[in-house]
């Protein structure tokens, strides 16, 4: 029996599932709906934690209690189909199980804590994992990153390290809360790591870029045993070496000569392959993103340049137009060629010229649009760079010529929408999924937090309010961005839109879609309270926030408004 289907903030549903096989039965249930055009509409991508699935949505008030009760009756008739089948007869709707043989170098530091604890020799360790027939449960924390179900008892008893490590080498053989990995990327991570392995989990070039699937089986072995790991495209990955300078053909480029402090190419994020693990990243605060790109004449969803704190020197290679918006007119100081110029506005350049953005003075970020849009490399299907997997091209180089698209007429006019927050308004969330006693909630709502240091577009650390009592444990997950964790500290972590897809902590609340613009302008320092509304309330605010936006640029470049 499972728990009702529950709101996840105003953009999603989470619905509590038996297990691991049950989770990934009514994912592919969703998806196949959805293919197939019987998904009611606004029904989004569907992702399998451990015990739950998490629907995206389209803030829809008419259509939230359909898609609610849908997806109710279709766990349960997931459920029931996965009773009566045979545990080989759900491989996926596409392909068949396949076996991978992983080769390990078993020589990892906590090889011999883990033999103590379980009172064995570091042989007999090996032995254990390599004569287990493993399977893929589900991928998720890190592109690539699977999670192994089937290891023996005395090896599903391991904990987490009471520490985690603040960086785990790429390709470390780990175990931990009943599960192995292999994790694809050096990363910070509580696994313990019993060995190495050469093997490529994760190629962003060559689709379907994860190499293990959420049902194939994994048998561990020692390094030099033969098996489908000798295939060259397994070899070792590149992941984290520097990249060589972003190049451009002709004079279509912008050239970077100084970076600023964190200037990276944004666009609207990778779409549909968080399943693999891959965090959607994007632009932090979409909405200024928005608007600089429609006063270019670019799609809404145009890669730009965000600018965190301070901006970049760059050099144009032929006349275009570009347009900065940061979170209020004139929060960023804009030079071109040493003069002043405004933000929020079109802005005429000459090849040659040069634009320098200096400090942020209100807020963390702004947006620089470039008639055309920037056309650095697709990777997964977006521009975007994300600093928890290190996709994309990463911050901005001295040296690097960005490619600069076929531009479009721009417009003229930004106005602000007259219904725009002040900055010292409390940020709306939804309460849950998660459920919390009503004291928790109310501490979360009552008290003022400071965003700390450790913030990053990961997530917001905060502090300064009393410390929260975790709710109930949780398993991993699939999150959203704006979702509100409570960690065993008691402070909160907001995540940001390069959240990992995957998370462990219980969520007590999440930031309302129209308020996630906010989130991405709060730096370490700024203060933050929070407001609970309901569900309906909050796709109210989304309905307003999209038609204000849609209303806010007008005219045509150099005209008048509406002319």
């Amino acid at each position: 029996m499972t728990s009702p289907v529950q709101p996840f903030g105003d953009r999603a549903f989470l619905v509590p599932v038996a297990d691991v096989s049950a989770a990934r039965a009514l994912a592919r249930a969703v998806e196949h709906a959805r293919q197939a055009g019987t998904a009611p509409a606004g029904t989004g991508e569907a992702l399998a934690g451990l015990d739950s699935v998490v629907v995206c949505s389209v803030p829809d008030a008419g259509g939230d209690d359909l898609l609610a009760a849908w997806l109710g009756e279709l766990a349960s008739r997931a459920a029931e189909e996965l009773a009566t089948a045979g545990p080989d007869e759900h491989p996926g709707p596409d392909r068949s199980r396949r076996a991978v043989d992983v080769p390990v170098e078993f020589d990892g530091p906590d090889l011999g804590t883990v033999a103590d604890a379980i009172g064995a020799t570091r042989s007999a360790v090996v032995d254990l994992l390599t004569v287990s027939d493993l399977e893929v449960a589900l991928l998720g924390f890190a592109p690539g990153f699977p999670y192994l179900v089937g290891l023996p008892p005395e090896l599903a008893a391991i904990p987490r390290r009471s520490t985690p490590r603040s960086s785990v080498p790429a390709g470390s053989v780990a175990i931990a809360g009943g599960f192995a990995s292999i994790y694809p990327e050096s990363s910070p991570g509580g696994w313990m790591i019993l060995g190495r392995t050469s093997i490529r989990l994760f190629d962003p070039d060559h689709p379907p870029f994860a190499l293990l699937q959420p049902g194939d089986k994994v048998r561990f072995s020692t390094a030099g045993a033969e098996g489908d790991w000798a295939q060259p495209h397994l070899a070792a990955s590149g992941v984290g070496t520097a990249r060589p300078p972003l190049v451009a053909d002709g004079d279509r480029s912008v050239e970077v000569l100084e970076p600023g402090l964190l200037s990276l190419v944004e666009d609207a994020g990778r779409q549909g392959v968080a399943g693999l693990g891959v965090p959607r990243a994007g632009a932090a605060d979409a909405d200024s993103m928005v608007l600089a790109n429609r006063l270019v004449g670019n799609p809404a969803h145009a890669a730009c340049i965000e600018i965190t704190a301070r901006g970049p020197t760059l050099r144009f290679g032929q006349e275009s137009h570009l347009a900065v918006v940061g979170s209020v007119p004139d929060a960023v100081e804009v030079r071109l060629d040493g003069h002043p110029v405004g933000t929020d506005l079109v802005v005429p350049v000459r090849a040659g010229q040069t634009l320098t953005v200096g400090l942020v003075r209100v807020g963390l970020r702004a947006y620089l649009a470039v008639a055309g849009g920037m056309e650095t490399p697709l990777v997964v299907g977006s521009r975007s760079s994300d600093r928890l997997s290190g996709l994309g091209p990463g911050p901005l180089m001295a040296g690097d010529r960005i490619p600069i698209g076929i531009p479009a007429r721009p417009h003229g006019v930004l106005s602000r929408p007259p219904s725009a927050a002040d900055p010292s308004d409390p940020i709306r969330v939804v309460l849950g999924p998660h459920r919390f006693p009503a004291r928790v909630t109310d501490a979360l709502c009552s008290a003022e937090w400071s965003v700390t240091a450790e913030s990053n577009r990961v997530g917001l650390r905060l502090v300064g309010g009393p410390p929260l009592i975790p709710g109930p444990p949780a398993t991993s997950t699939a999150m959203v961005t704006g979702a509100v964790q409570i960690p065993a500290d008691g402070n909160p972590i907001v995540l940001m839109v390069d959240h990992a897809t995957l998370g462990g902590y219980p969520v007590i609340a999440c930031v309302i879609s129209a308020d996630l613009a906010r989130l991405g302008q709060l730096g370490p320092g700024d203060h933050a309270k929070f407001f609970p509304v309901s569900r309906a309330e909050a796709i109210r605010a989304a309905d307003r926030r999209a038609r204000a936006l849609a209303g806010s640029v007008s005219g045509w470049f150099p005209t008048a408004t509406a002319t």
